[in-house]
């Protein structure tokens, strides 16, 4: 897991969102991972099913324990995960490496199984998901974090067809929160660093 020195942390301060305040960690996770285009089948099941783990959580609760989380769902490979029964849930109910809420494990269970019907019917989760946002980038224009809008049309819909295909644990909310993670939405402030940089990552791509 990727992680900064405190002078790394200081270095772009001024220059970054707000959000992931001073903890190395978070800031790592904000420079490098948030907000880049994401398009890996089991990369994007994986950040669907830790934005689930994360619902009545803070997101840097999940990300300390992200290498927990994928030892013990098996890299997140939906076709393991798919064939867990009792005995594993019990394993995992134990595990307090882990979040262990015995709906969000079993949620993760029942999402794996419909990732794979879909794979079996010849459709890519990474194609179902970029759908949403016409398989764009969108990039927002937000001053302030005060003006970043907890759910949009676009999340009310993936999350509504998300459900009625059997995912659980995928609300509008926790599905913006995975648009914005996933690089769907670039949601950096303007006057953020990243902004720009993945604006001109995307134009060029």
């Amino acid at each position: 897991m990727t992680t900064y020195t405190e002078a790394e942390v200081a270095a772009r301060a001024d220059e970054r969102c707000a959000w992931p305040g001073s903890d190395p960690l978070y800031v790592a996770y904000h420079d490098l991972e948030w907000g880049v285009p994401e398009y890996d089948d089991r990369a994007l099941f994986e950040k669907l099913i830790l934005d689930g783990f994360q619902a009545g959580l803070a997101w840097i609760t999940i990300l300390r324990k992200r290498e927990n989380f994928r030892a013990a769902f098996d890299g997140f490979e939906p076709a393991i995960i798919a064939r867990y029964g009792e005995e594993k849930i019990e394993g995992l109910l134990g595990d307090a490496g882990i979040i262990r809420h015995r709906g969000k494990i079993e949620a993760t269970i029942t999402g794996a199984q419909r990732f794979l019907e879909m794979r079996e019917k010849g459709e890519r989760f990474s194609d179902f998901i970029w759908q949403f946002t016409d398989g764009r980038v969108v990039h927002n224009a937000f001053a302030s974090l005060s003006e970043v809008p907890a759910s949009t049309p676009a999340s009310e819909a993936m999350s509504k067809e998300l459900k009625r295909r059997g995912f659980k644990f995928c609300g509008p909310t926790i599905c913006y929160a995975f648009m914005q993670a996933v690089g769907m939405v670039n949601d950096h402030v303007v006057s953020c660093f990243r902004h720009d940089e993945l604006r001109n990552a995307t134009d060029r791509g």
